[in-house]
């Protein structure tokens, strides 16, 4: 035999056999529990917490999505956690509809995973933060905190699963232990992961707890607080405004721009690459002749309506309603709005319209004339279509038909109560509590038309079948009020006003031509002020977008804007429009280069200049001068009040945002002037009269533990935003798409 090799622990071989080591203790004080649960109880409960682990992805076109502090996010590895969280969704909401904004939010959880331990991790090492296994059991079995409790509860109802819960619906924890005890090995990853999420969670409350009891409020700024809050200045002013100089008589060259862009660079760095686009828009709508073939197909509807008897009517609606929906309502004379009021004298089965109605050409078919009481009580047993835990299918019509039926038959002949029943058979779960009952309810309450009609239009202690789309409902009227009102039942189809594809082909087409002929950042300028085009702007476009101002699902021509050469053209479709982008402006992350910002800081090295000339006029014209009314008259300014300006305001009354001009009040003591100073609107002198003020916090220390609740309450955004900062983070997570 060859010598063995010495092989040094990786960091991952040591975290799996720190996640073993813990599972391993958990078993071990779990270890004198008897009984076996089911490998399908154990499957699951923990179903929702195991993924395939399989990329989504193939090949290596862009293998990464970025970095953190150096460490590059691999494109498969994350791809694996986006399928796992997908198919946890999937799971746990038993469904598998994903729609933009649930992805979404998923790949930023996956992102802000990496964040934390490559960013907030490395916080907890630095200061000795541990979490031992201890803690771990305690959070998961002993006593599981929210976080675990959520992932073994039905996220619709909020309920513990059935067969781990006590009779009164709190946790079993000994059926919990049991779970743990006997899971198989191929299922530990779920278990895993919860430890996983459980630690950081701790590792993260004690990281706060420590930066918590280093934020404190000192009484000097309390009482600084207070005056801001509390004082009220009264005064005089007068400000020379840049506005009073057009900037065209300001001279500044190449040095004086440079000298400001240099000793002003904060001004001119950008937090995160962002990008500009240009772009005009060829909207999609229906012409002239699409409103008259969608008229014309609606007439038709109307037409074959009128044959139809009312029990064939449902399966007509379906057929030619806009995604098959069938829609009929009951409706007031306040509620239904048509524009031929016959019909509320009109006989069942006539039929109205059709009626362009902005977006639709909609029919109208008066299905029935009721009496209906204006609220009813009932209660109900549900006899369901599909199982209320996985909405999978429980029984067929047929079948829950006939036992409906024979339900009502054992009711009526009081061989069983209804309240045994809705306790042991009802699948309604959200009635179960309260006997079948919702309480009192009209019209207007949310319920399924034909369950509301069978206590509306029913009569007190009447018992019925009802079928809805749900299954078959057990219904007894418990009380009906006495006023009673005329309800119309009224069928509804229709037929959307929308552009044909010939339409959409034929915009698409002029679309692509200006694209086409308009193919660079010159000709696009030139073809938008030639054609009169109004050119529309999206700035400040981040990676990640995925909605644009006026532009829903705008991933394709975000993800172009960040593949594309500044001054590059290219036309993109959208549901109601075709557009023609120009990608205007490229601007990565860091110090701006001159030249890009150049206009921008020309303006402020002319306003710079204005500010050292209006300084320099205030002084050689008012010299010592100490009273306003006199500096006032040798500048020719107009003098302004302020009159009860707060300290801690964010504008002032003729001036609007102006701190400098706050903080200068606030340091000017009554009686005095201000010497001259520049702020954001121009050069000013200030004169404060007098300082009132009240009585302040009734409370002082009481008040100081509020300021200090509000210095609480933004640290965790604080924290995060401040770690950020310091770190090199290159976001490109939306390459996974």
């Amino acid at each position: 035999m060859g010598k063995e090799k010495n092989v040094q622990p990786t960091a991952e071989t040591e975290k799996k056999k720190e996640q073993v080591s813990i599972l391993e203790k958990i078993r071990r004080r779990t270890g004198l529990l008897v009984g076996i649960v089911g490998l399908a109880l154990i499957i699951f409960i923990l179903e929702s917490l195991l993924g395939s682990g399989a990329s989504i992805f193939g090949g290596n076109e862009m293998s990464t999505l970025g970095s953190i502090n150096g460490k590059k996010i691999d494109r498969n590895e994350f791809a694996a956690k986006l399928e796992y969280g997908l198919n946890n969704y999937r799971q746990r909401n038993q469904s598998n509809d994903i729609d933009e904004g649930v992805r979404a939010s998923i790949i930023d959880n996956i992102w802000q995973q990496y964040v934390s331990e490559l960013v907030i991790k490395p916080q907890f090492d630095k200061i000795g933060i541990t979490v031992g296994d201890d803690e771990v059991y305690q959070r998961v079995v002993a006593n599981p905190v929210q976080e675990v409790m959520q992932q073994i509860s039905d996220p619709k109802t909020g309920r513990v699963n059935d067969q781990i819960a006590r009779p009164d619906g709190s946790l079993d924890l000994l059926k919990w232990k049991q779970v743990i005890q006997n899971l198989p090995a191929d299922q530990e990853a779920g278990i895993r992961q919860i430890e996983e999420n459980v630690k950081n969670t701790r590792f993260y409350e004690k990281y706060k707890s420590i930066i918590t009891k280093g934020l404190y409020l000192t009484t000097a700024e309390a009482k600084l607080v207070v005056k801001e809050q509390f004082s009220r200045m009264n005064g005089s002013f007068v400000i020379k405004r840049y506005n009073a100089v057009d900037d065209s008589t300001i001279k500044v060259n190449d040095d004086d721009i440079k000298k400001y862009y240099k000793e002003n660079t904060y001004q001119f760095t950008n937090p995160e690459t962002t990008r500009k686009v240009e772009y005009v828009v060829f909207n999609v709508l229906p012409s002239n002749e699409d409103l008259m073939a969608i008229e014309k197909d609606a007439q038709r509807v109307a037409s074959e309506f009128k044959g139809k008897s009312l029990r064939d009517d449902s399966i007509f609606i379906q057929q030619e309603s806009e995604n098959g929906i069938i829609n009929i309502q009951d409706f007031t004379k306040k509620t239904l709005t048509i524009r031929d009021s016959s019909i509320y004298t009109a006989s069942a089965g006539s039929v109205f319209g059709p009626y362009n109605e902005g977006a639709y050409f909609k029919v109208y078919k008066l299905e029935a004339i009721n009496s209906v009481a204006d609220s009813a009580k009932v209660r109900h047993i549900l006899i369901g279509l599909n199982d209320p835990k996985t909405q999978q299918p429980k029984r067929g019509r047929s079948q829950a038909k006939k036992e409906a039926d024979s339900l009502l038959v054992l009711i009526k002949n009081k061989n069983v109560t209804f309240d045994t029943l809705v306790k042991t058979i009802s699948d309604d779960f959200g009635s179960v509590d309260k006997g079948g009952d919702y309480g009192w309810f009209d019209e207007s309450k949310g319920f399924v038309a034909p369950f509301k009609n069978a206590g509306l239009m029913g009569t007190k202690g009447n018992i019925s079948v009802v079928e809805t789309q749900f299954g078959f409902h057990i219904i007894e009227v418990l009380d009906v009020s006495k006023n009673r009102h005329t309800s119309y039942s009224v069928a509804q189809i229709g037929k959307p006003i929308v552009p044909s594809d010939e339409t959409n082909q034929k915009v698409f087409a002029e679309a692509n031509q200006f694209g086409g002929v308009n193919n660079t950042a010159e000709l696009f300028d030139k073809g938008v002020e030639t054609q009169k085009l109004a050119k529309r702007i999206a700035d400040n476009i981040k990676e990640g977008d995925r909605q644009l101002p006026g532009l829903s699902q705008a991933k394709d021509l975000v993800r172009w804007a960040y593949g594309a050469k500044n001054g590059e053209v290219n036309t993109f479709s959208f549901t109601d429009k075709h557009i023609v982008a120009k990608l205007a402006n490229i601007r990565n992350k860091g110090l701006l280069p001159l030249e890009e910002v150049k206009d921008e800081v020309t303006t402020k090295a002319i306003q710079k200049k204005k500010e050292e000339q209006f300084l320099a006029e205030f002084k050689n014209k008012t010299g010592a001068s100490k009273n306003i009314e006199d500096i006032a008259a040798k500048l020719g300014l107009e003098l302004k009040k302020v009159e009860a300006l707060q300290l801690n305001a964010r504008s002032v009354d003729g001036l609007g945002d102006d701190y400098t001009f706050v903080g200068t009040a606030g340091a000017t003591k009554a009686g005095t002037l201000s010497k001259p100073t520049a702020s954001k609107n121009g050069v000013f002198v200030l004169a404060i009269d007098n300082v009132n003020s009240e009585s302040g916090p009734p409370d002082f220390n009481k008040f100081r533990k509020l300021l200090e609740q509000g210095l609480y309450s933004r640290r965790d955004n604080d924290i995060m935003n401040a770690l950020k900062e310091i770190s090199d983070i290159q976001d490109h997570k939306s390459r996974i798409d």
